[in-house]
Parts: structure tokens; C-alpha cells; sequence
């Protein structure tokens, strides 16, 4: 899992400087990979025996507080609140 997240950390390093977006670091254990962009919700399934590149990823998007959409966001806003800001790495 550390070579994982250190090729995320160089695939994304690039947006680092990109004004609006930030990338954290946590350690809770997820059941899929959640990206946000303001409503907008991609989830990228995890599925036992394939790759994340090779996985579904569903877009969701939010227009309430109730569904699906929400879910992920509740999800993705208790995680984002216990992560911390990626530092030189």
C-alpha cells in the first residue's frame, strides 16, 4: 500500500500548485476512492480481484442533502476533516 500511495502522490504531485485544489494524506481504510469537485462526486469501486483502473467509477452528482450523492460527500467530508495537507514528500 506505501508504493501506492507514493505513485498517487507523484501521478497528482502536479496539481499541487493548482490554485483550488489540495491533496491530503490519511489513514483510514476505504472501500472505494472518492473525488470531489464542489457537487460533483466520482466514486471509483473497489472490486476484490481488479484494479482500480480497470474498476467502475460512478459520477454523482448533488442537488440536496438526501441520496446517494450525499452519502459519498458525508463520507468523503468526515474523511477530509481527519486528513492531513500533503507536505514535501
Amino acid at each position: 500500500m506505501a508504493g501506492r500511495t507514493r505513485n498517487a502522490i507523484t501521478l497528482y504531485g502536479c496539481l499541487r500548485d493548482v490554485e483550488r485544489i489540495e491533496l491530503r494524506l490519511h489513514g483510514t481504510v476505504l472501500y472505494n476512492s472518492i473525488y470531489r469537485a464542489d457537487r460533483d462526486v466520482l466514486v471509483n469501486t473497489h472490486a476484490y480481484s481488479t484494479s482500480a483502473a480497470d474498476a467502475p467509477v460512478i459520477h454523482l452528482r448533488s442537488n440536496s442533502d438526501a441520496g446517494t450523492a450525499a452519502v459519498h460527500l458525508t463520507s468523503f467530508e468526515r474523511i477530509w476533516n481527519q486528513s492531513r495537507p500533503l507536505v514535501d514528500a
